[in-house]
């Protein structure tokens, strides 16, 4: 009994290490970077500064919701091919349902695009 408790506890104990190189880690790297970034403030570099567009107004400047959409599209894309990559890997043994699922999922999708196609939103002109 007192075997398996301590076989339990080494993979939390293994866990733990590895999280704390992480943290370790990420402390470096910020800690390096702090260390090695020039520091010259002037006016000129503490303005805003938004994709590409000067601030209008001294203050808060409207960014064009088009950025917004672009970036969901992205993100919705990028997420399908994360349900596509384990799948392509798993085919064989998954059969042929999980082939009609995925061509079911994919459909769906580029319902979407063309419909975003339509709209306009991919085009990048005003």
């Amino acid at each position: 009994m007192e075997g398996d408790v301590g076989e339990y506890f080494e993979d939390y104990i293994t866990v733990a290490v590895f999280a704390g190189f992480a943290v370790a880690l990420v402390a470096l790297a910020v800690g390096a970077s702090r260390l090695l970034q020039p520091t010259k403030p002037s006016p000129t570099k503490a303005q805003s500064y938004e994709c590409g567009i000067d601030p209008v107004g001294g203050g808060w400047s409207q960014t064009h919701v088009r950025y917004y959409i672009f970036a969901l599209l992205f993100l919705i894309f990028d997420v399908e091919a994360v349900f596509i990559f384990p799948w392509a890997v798993r085919l064989e043994s998954l059969g042929t349902f999980a082939l009609v699922e995925m061509v079911v999922f994919i459909v769906i999708l580029l319902f979407g695009l063309v419909y975003a196609i339509r709209k306009g939103v991919l085009r990048w002109e005003s």
